[in-house]
């Protein structure tokens, strides 16, 4: 599986922006697939993910200002980051985690969002 994440960029406190991660491979084997950030100093921390099966589960960070959706027909998930904080700032990236296992061991590379006040 591999996973390739875009979106990133700078914007305004306030401002939207919307991640992708593209899929492919055997994407078949694809349990859910999350939005992981990290911000210097900081510990990596799961923001969304997405099941197969299209449940979500957020942090309580950026509930009611994220939302992640999914096109199957693309194998593409993506994370609608609205009203965007200071701290929302970090290296986005998306992960995938397979049947049968409990942990993301596939990684996409990182995009940054960077937030001004």
């Amino acid at each position: 599986v591999q996973l390739q994440a875009s979106g990133g960029g700078l914007v305004q406190a306030g401002d939207s922006l919307r991640l992708s991660c593209a899929a492919s491979g055997r994407t078949f084997s694809i349990a859910a697939i999350g939005w992981y950030r990290q911000a210097p100093g900081k510990q990596r921390e799961l923001v969304a993910a997405i099941s197969s099966g299209g449940s979500t589960n957020y942090a309580d960070s950026v509930k009611g200002r994220f939302t992640i959706s999914r096109d199957k027909g693309k194998n593409t998930v993506y994370l609608q980051m609205n009203s965007l904080r200071p701290e929302d700032a970090a290296v986005y990236s998306c992960a995938a985690r397979l049947l049968g296992t409990v942990k993301y061991d596939y990684w996409g590379q990182g995009t940054l969002v960077t937030v001004s006040s």
